[in-house]
């Protein structure tokens, strides 16, 4: 078995659709580094697209799934309940930021979270619209798509999608947008699209993940939240790409000093394994009624053990404030490149959340042509980027928080060969 025989049998076997950025298939993996089946490695600057904040297989977390695959594996918690389930949620409860009591169902996907976010807020506020912004990703079912804010690759031909979904504009001072812009564009909506007495949620990602890691502004933060309290609105944080250290925090949310109504939280959660959560305000999570919530493999055991060691993990290790100082050295050493790669229009990021923006020179338009280039050296060289952006010209550094000093010095010094024009 090679990889050459394993694409041709995946052509075979697999739908186009589920694009495959990689030629190689993965054997083995350990923190921030991958071996494919020829026994090439890899520094994984992906992480399963930001699952992977405790890096592959750490030891704690095969430890914690040993012991629980030695007890039970499912029970489905809606039939037969288990004690860890509940530990979960009252830790998560603790974590997510807001001086107000809070409860929490688990799920399997951030897709479900954000779905069951919006049922939630639904339920609670006998209202249907929702609005959503510019550019944002909250994934790929069919809610999950009328919420995105992109159309190639995740919305195009899939159409129609569920109606009452509305977007405004997301603030993004760097490509033109102010807070100002954004708030215009908001009360816009109130006046020509929606009233906002039939709006039940806003849902916003602290920094954008899909969109091009576009953080948003402190100002816009608050003023969104006095707008969700001047007309009834529940406020929802899609934190399922910045949540678990991604951004220097535990949650994005943080940084902004307000709180959400309702938490939409997945990958980093299960380490590698399948969890997503909703966290929010006792009083609007218990809304719906007994039935209205749950999933065949919401919360699996498995899963949950090893969420239960990656709270511990980040912790003991403050694996937030580790990813913070990584992501600082990262953006230093990016802009020390700059001037010798005129491309490089942008170096943007929050805590260990990395992008690079690429742009013609002279002309100031996207350069996804030239992102895909530098994306394509890395991989020759074993470093493993992701791309994103409405136009696809950023690229995005997604490391483990808990990657070995060496290992990142190697990174960087791959970034220094590839990125020169």
């Amino acid at each position: 078995m090679n990889n050459a025989d394993l694409t041709r049998r995946k052509d075979a076997a697999t739908p186009r659709g589920v694009g495959v950025m990689c030629n190689f298939y993965a054997d083995r993996a350990d923190n921030a580094e991958l071996w494919d089946i020829e026994g090439r490695r890899y520094i994984d600057f992906a992480s399963g697209i930001a699952v992977l904040n405790t890096g592959h297989r750490h030891p704690r977390l095969v430890g914690a799934i040993e012991a629980q695959v030695k007890r039970f594996t499912h029970t489905a918690y809606q039939i037969v309940p288990y004690a860890s389930y509940i530990e979960l949620a009252e830790q998560i409860n603790q974590l997510v930021p807001g001086d107000f009591p809070k409860k929490t169902a688990l799920f399997t996907t951030g897709a479900e979270a954000v779905e069951n976010a919006v049922k939630i807020a639904r339920s609670a506020t006998g209202r249907s619209a929702l609005i959503a912004f510019s550019a944002a990703f909250h994934g790929r079912t069919l809610l999950g798509m009328a919420l995105t804010g992109k159309v190639v690759p995740y919305k195009a031909g899939f159409g129609p999608f569920p109606a009452d979904v509305y977007h405004a504009p997301y603030p993004d001072p760097t490509h033109g947008v102010s807070v100002a812009d954004a708030l215009t564009g908001l009360r816009a909506l109130f006046k020509t699209d929606v009233d906002p007495r039939r709006v039940a949620a806003i849902i916003i990602e602290p920094v954008q993940g899909e969109g091009g890691f576009n953080i948003c502004p402190p100002e816009f933060m608050h003023a969104l939240r006095a707008l969700c309290n001047e007309h009834g609105i529940l406020l929802i944080a899609d934190e399922v790409q910045t949540g678990f250290g991604r951004t220097g925090k535990l949650f994005a949310m943080e940084h902004y000093g307000v709180a959400a109504d309702l938490t939409a939280m997945a990958k980093g959660l299960g380490g590698g394994m399948p969890l997503s959560a909703v966290c929010g305000r006792a009083e609007v999570m218990d809304a719906p009624p007994p039935g209205g919530l749950g999933g065949t493999y919401a919360g699996n055991p498995l899963a949950v053990a090893a969420a239960l060691e990656v709270v511990q993990l980040m912790r003991d290790g403050d694996l937030p404030a580790r990813g913070a100082a990584l992501g600082e050295r990262l953006r230093r050493h990016l802009e020390a490149l700059r001037p010798r790669v005129p491309e490089l229009a942008d170096v943007r990021g929050l805590g260990a959340m990395v992008a690079a923006e690429f742009r013609h020179p002279g002309e100031n338009t996207p350069h996804p042509e030239f992102t895909r280039q530098i994306q394509a050296r890395a991989l020759e060289k074993n470093l493993l980027l992701l791309s994103c952006g409405v136009d696809g010209n950023v690229i995005r550094f997604l490391f483990p928080l808990t990657i070995g000093d060496d290992t990142m010095t190697e990174a960087m010094d791959i970034l220094a060969q590839v990125l020169p024009a």
